[in-house]
């Protein structure tokens, strides 16, 4: 049984890290303090790594 009932769900996983990304960087930003953009940029990434890897695992394993 999938954890997902379609893989293109999957993209929720990724969607968590880029909303962790944007609160990483709208907090700095509206306080007035020195925004991490490499922080910012890793999570965003993550977040598509995350989901692409996400869908390829749901996807390729049997439907038992």
């Amino acid at each position: 049984m999938h954890p997902l009932r379609h893989p293109r769900n999957a993209i929720f996983l990724g969607l968590i890290f880029v909303g962790i990304g944007f609160v990483y960087w709208a907090v700095p930003y509206f306080l007035g303090v020195h925004v991490d953009y490499a922080g910012v940029t890793m999570l965003c990434v993550l977040g598509i790594a995350m989901a692409l890897m996400a869908y390829v695992l749901i996807a390729g394993s049997p439907n038992d």
